[in-house]
């Protein structure tokens, strides 16, 4: 970290840091536990031009999720920019292995923020970022709609750019949406996490979760696990709780397929061709 920033985090926060470790798992930015002689901080600092507007995207799903009172999420005390990029400091949580307690008491809080809803439309109220991709979050009063125009459409278009799918690979809209709209059933609008992958969850030493790194907005329940199940990091008692709330609906092991895609579309083209395969293998099955 350096100097300049380190000053300047303790003038705005009033505290003396006394240690900075560096921290590893980030992906997309650098990460800080800033400690002082009585408390500790975490910081994440990232150099990209749109580091500024992603932490502040960041810091409203954090508040959103608290705002529920179904499951915690760690509390911003500073978003700001740098000359180049932004920093985004916030309470540090330290975490612990997660038992299946634990993960039962994740599954039943999940399930209650699914349970949320205050929104008569799928969507959010502004674009936010899927990592350090832009996600467009315009409203639509039909998932089906939503999730072809605003989740799938944009990054087929970004992968086509990139020359990591071809013509050839990609379907039509009227095929996308017509597929879609016979699999995805009529739901209310759920908050969700948006980007509920293993490394976004964390359990505090007092056993109690917390969410991390969102990328919220108002969607079918389902998209939060079918990711839960993409990379694994999520145990059977997880999946019971959970499903205590919410019964099984038709067709869904195939929508769990579909909205993998999306974040398989999103490594594709945050980290290359070995994601193509899979997310051809989805595109030729249903579409």
């Amino acid at each position: 970290m350096q100097k300049s920033l380190k000053i300047h985090i303790e003038y705005q926060l009033c505290i003396n840091i006394e240690k900075v470790h560096s921290l590893s798992g980030g992906d997309i930015s650098q990460a800080y536990l800033l400690e002082t002689e009585n408390e500790h901080f975490f910081c994440k600092v990232n150099h990209d031009s749109n580091a500024h507007k992603m932490f502040l995207a960041e810091r409203v799903g954090l508040e959103a999720i608290s705002k529920t009172k179904a499951v915690a999420a760690p509390s911003v005390l500073l978003c700001e920019p740098l000359e180049k990029g932004a920093f985004l400091i916030m309470e540090y949580i330290k975490p612990t292995r997660a038992f299946q307690k634990d993960m039962a008491q994740l599954g039943h809080q999940l399930a209650a923020l699914h349970r949320f809803s205050q929104s008569d439309f799928y969507g959010w109220e502004s674009d936010n970022f899927i990592g350090s991709l832009p996600q467009e979050n315009s409203p639509h009063s039909q998932w089906f709609e939503f999730y072809v125009h605003e989740r799938l459409l944009p990054q087929i278009k970004m992968a086509m750019d990139n020359k990591r799918l071809a013509v050839s690979d990609v379907p039509s809209e009227t095929k996308l949406s017509a597929t879609c709209q016979n699999l995805f059933p009529k739901t209310e609008p759920a908050l969700l996490h948006g980007d509920l992958w293993g490394g976004n969850y964390l359990i505090s030493q007092e056993g109690k979760p917390y969410l991390i790194d969102p990328a919220v907005y108002y969607g079918h329940h389902e998209v939060d696990i079918a990711m839960t199940r993409l990379f694994g990091g999520f145990d059977s008692s997880f999946y019971d709780a959970y499903g205590e709330h919410f019964a099984k609906e038709p067709f869904e092991s195939e929508r769990t397929d579909i909205y993998q895609l999306y974040y398989l579309l999103v490594h594709l083209n945050l980290f290359g061709k070995s994601y193509y395969g899979s997310v051809r293998s989805i595109l030729k099955r249903y579409f």
